[in-house]
C-alpha cells in the first residue's frame, strides 16, 4: 500500500472515488479522511467484506461496499467518478492465511482463489499440461527455468500435489540454492500460478478500460503495481491513452496520434521511508497517477499494452 504517496499525488481529494481492491480498507479510510464525500469499495474476495462489517457503519452512506471485480468498475460504480484507485496484487490479509494457500512460508492447501470459488492452483498444477505449466511460469513469473520447473512437477504430481509446502518444495529441488538475500526459489512460480488463477493481467486490462469509461473529465485514475509485468502493462496504457506512444522501429511510418483521453500526473513513485518501516512489503510497489480528459473512451485491445497471452506466440 502506498497511501501517503498516492494522497499526496491526488490532492485535494474530493467527489466520489472507487477503490477497486478494497482489502482491508485502507485507501478506503484514507480517502475518506482527506475528504472525499464517498467512497465506493469492490473486492472479489468474501473475507474482505465480511470483514469491513465491523466497522464501515461509522461511515454511514459515505462507504459503499460491492462484491465484484474492477473489471466491471464502472458498472458496479452506478455513476460517474471523480477518482479510482487500484492496488494490484494479493493482498496482506490473504497472504496472512495459510488457508488461502497464496504463500509458501507455511503450510496449507494449495488453493489461491482470491473469490474462494472456481479453478484453484491445485487444479492448475495437477491437470495442466507440461507446455502449458512451462508457459504460465514463464510468462506469469518470468521464470526463465520454467520448462524445468514445469517438467519436475509433471513427474512429481503422480502423487498430487496439494499443498503449498510441497509445491514449493518440488520448486526448489530443481533449482540452485538462493544466496543470501535472494528470494525463495519458488516466489516467481508461486506468482505465475496465482496470476493464471485469477486471471489477474486481464483483469487489469479490463479494469484500466473500465477506469477510463467511468471517469468524469478531470477524474484520476491511480495504480499500484508491485512487479514489473504489472508495471509494463500500467505504464503502456497510459502511454497510449496519453498519446505519447512512440513508433518502437523509426523507419516505420509515423502513427497520428489520438486525441489524449489522460493526462500523465505521475512517473512511477516508490514508497517512502515511513511506508517501508510501516510496510517491508511495498519496497517493490510503484504509483503512477493520470487525469481524464473529455476525449471519448476507447475499445481496448490487451494485445497493444502488451498484455501476455498464453498460446498466442510460438514456443521459446
Amino acid at each position: 500500500m502506498l497511501l501517503r504517496p498516492l494522497l499526496a499525488a491526488v490532492a485535494p481529494v474530493t467527489g466520489t472515488w472507487l477503490d477497486g481492491t478494497f482489502g482491508l480498507g485502507g485507501y478506503a479510510r484514507g480517502l475518506l479522511a482527506a475528504g472525499a464525500t464517498t467512497v465506493i469499495g469492490i473486492d472479489r474476495d468474501p473475507l474482505a467484506l465480511d470483514l469491513a462489517a465491523s466497522w464501515a457503519a461509522e461511515y454511514g452512506t459515505r462507504l459503499r461496499l460491492i462484491p465484484g471485480t474492477f473489471s466491471n468498475l464502472d458498472t458496479l460504480a452506478g455513476e460517474p467518478l471523480d477518482g479510482v484507485v487500484l492496488d494490484l496484487g494479493v493482498s496482506s490479509m490473504q497472504i496472512d492465511q495459510p488457508e488461502r494457500g497464496f504463500s509458501f512460508q507455511k503450510d496449507g492447501p494449495l488453493d489461491m482463489r482470491m473469490s474462494q470459488s472456481g479453478t484453484s492452483a491445485a487444479d492448475i498444477v495437477n491437470t495442466a499440461s507440461e507446455a502449458t505449466l512451462a508457459d504460465i511460469l514463464y510468462l506469469y513469473g518470468e521464470e526463465r527455468a520454467s520448462r524445468r520447473i514445469a517438467r519436475t512437477i509433471v513427474e512429481a504430481r503422480k502423487d498430487p500435489i496439494l499443498t503449498t509446502l510441497r509445491l514449493a518444495d518440488i520448486v526448489a529441488k530443481c533449482l540452485p540454492r538462493p544466496k543470501p538475500g535472494q528470494s525463495h526459489p519458488a516466489t516467481r512460480s508461486f506468482q505465475a500460478l496465482r496470476i493464471a488463477v485469477n486471471g489477474e493481467y486481464d483483469e487489469l486490462a479490463a479494469g484500466l478500460a473500465a477506469a477510463e469509461r467511468a471517469l468524469k473529465p478531470g477524474g484520476l485514475l491511480a495504480v499500484v503495481s508491485f512487479h514489473s509485468t504489472e508495471d509494463r502493462i500500467v505504464k503502456r496504457f497510459l502511454q497510449l491513452a496519453s498519446g505519447n506512444d512512440s513508433n518502437a522501429n523509426r523507419y516505420a511510418p509515423a502513427t497520428t496520434q489520438a486525441v489524449p483521453r489522460f493526462d500523465i500526473v505521475t512517473k512511477a513513485i516508490g514508497p517512502d521511508d515511513a511506508e517501508l518501516d510501516e510496510n517491508p512489503r511495498a519496497r517493490s510497489a510503484k504509483l503512477r497517477v493520470a487525469r481524464r480528459t473529455a476525449a471519448p473512451a476507447l475499445t481496448l485491445d490487451p494485445s497493444q499494452i502488451d498484455v501476455p497471452q498464453l498460446n498466442t506466440k510460438g514456443r521459446r
